[in-house]
């Protein structure tokens, strides 16, 4: 089934929440709609579940329109950060409910049930009570019986965000799963980046009811749209910086003179940046203030009065107080107009 949004606005009072939303979700795929607290996710959820409805535009599943269609007649399942389950039935019994209420037959939907209990690996499970399950086990759970009615559209609204950080690894491993095997479009919202990214075919990046962006994963890192993006994404977060700031060494970019009026930030991941021992490839010389080291992983953090930068590729052993001179690849530089909005890297190389 495929999602479509034509001008949707949402207001709530004299708020407006979301801004006339236009994109298309693909049928078969699982998008991500990412954004920070308050951005418009969940509304967006909930005008495509049929729990509310949208203060202008059209909403078409397929070329049907189902903007006033009411949540039942959709053919939508839900999955809730909470779960929802109701704890004095067992797991098959919870599995079963919605089968019930759509007066399935008892032996068709106890086999639909096993059957679904097996997708989602929770079998040797069935006949406990939800209070008796770890909360990896009763989002399992969650998400069969919202799979039970076999529903065009799953909607999974902030699903992992009660789980320890090992077991959102693996819930996020297991949604992907589920999702291929079941083959049904799966929208899922979440404020964390790594969750989207991860599993993602598509992710909508939301910020105070727009769409700042709709791509693939790992070109909405490499290539966001305009700064907003680029910050939101990334641990550590990008670093930026402003063309005009003296602490930096802007002649070490070689930015072509017909877009030196165009070009007003820059911004550079951790990853990308490089020590080196010639000045004049040096955009930036601060003095270590801190090193961070997690496994593999190695941060440092540099300021040059109060210019903080931070870098996370650089191999070797470094201490506070050490002064290093840093460096970026072209390629690996991503360029800003006035309003925060990306410049291709093509048309800062013409």
């Amino acid at each position: 089934m495929q999602v479509h949004f034509e001008d949707i606005a949402m207001d709530y009072g004299d708020k407006e929440v979301l801004h006339d939303l236009n994109f298309v979700i693909p049928e078969h795929s699982l998008v991500s709609i990412l954004g920070p607290s308050g951005c418009g996710k969940s509304t967006t959820l909930m005008l495509i579940s049929g729990l509310t409805f949208p203060t202008k535009g059209k909403i078409f599943f397929n070329d049907k329109e189902v903007t006033k269609q009411d949540a039942v007649k959709r053919k939508v399942g839900m999955v809730f950060q909470n779960y929802a389950l109701y704890p004095h039935l067992s797991v098959l019994e919870n599995i079963m409910f919605p089968l019930k209420m759509a007066k399935m037959p008892k032996k068709k939907r106890k086999e639909r049930a096993l059957e679904l209990a097996k997708l989602v690996q929770i079998e040797d499970h069935i006949h406990k009570k939800p209070k008796q399950l770890s909360g990896g086990q009763q989002q399992r759970v969650a998400i069969a019986r919202a799979l039970a009615k076999e529903p065009d559209i799953l909607l999974m609204d902030e699903p992992l965000s009660n789980l320890d950080a090992r077991l959102r690894i693996e819930m996020r491993e297991e949604i992907r799963r589920i999702q291929q095997e079941t083959n049904v479009t799966t929208i899922f919202v979440t404020h964390d980046q790594e969750e989207a990214l991860s599993i993602s075919d598509h992710v909508m990046v939301l910020n105070e009811g727009h769409i700042q962006q709709i791509s693939e994963p790992q070109k909405l890192y490499e290539h966001p749209s305009n700064l907003f993006v680029a910050e939101f994404l990334g641990n550590p977060a990008i670093n930026t910086f402003d063309v005009e700031d003296s602490r930096i060494n802007v002649s070490a970019w070689n930015i072509p003179e017909t877009l030196q009026q165009q070009v007003k930030k820059i911004g550079i991941r951790p990853e990308n940046i490089e020590q080196t021992l010639d000045p004049a490839k040096a955009f930036y010389t601060g003095e270590i203030t801190h090193v961070e080291r997690i496994g593999k992983d190695t941060s440092i953090k540099l300021n040059q009065d109060g210019l903080v930068v931070v870098t996370n590729n650089i191999a070797g052993e470094f201490h506070t107080g050490e002064t290093l001179q840093l460096t970026v690849d072209a390629k690996d530089i991503l360029y800003f107009d006035g309003v925060g909005q990306a410049l291709l890297m093509e048309e800062v190389a013409q």
